[in-house]
């Protein structure tokens, strides 16, 4: 039997949050939860590293803020 999970494919876009906002702009907290409304509460979040080759799950403490200087 299977069951639905969602992944979360992770790439590597530099060594900096610079450099990854350099290649594409990233998603807002918001948008995010749009693309999540439409999924059961009860689904389990995974990222996705080298291609398939490893995978994660996200939980409470993976999650964090922080803050990026924008005069640079």
């Amino acid at each position: 039997m299977s069951k639905p999970v969602i992944i979360i494919e992770a790439k590597r876009e530099g060594y900096s949050i610079e450099q990854a906002e350099n290649e594409r702009e990233a998603i807002t907290v918001g948008e995010l939860m749009q693309m999540l409304e439409g999924f059961d509460e009860g689904t389990k979040v995974y990222i996705s590293n080298d291609n398939g080759y490893t995978y994660g799950s996200v939980t409470e403490y993976r999650i964090r803020e922080d803050w990026v200087d924008e005069d640079e």
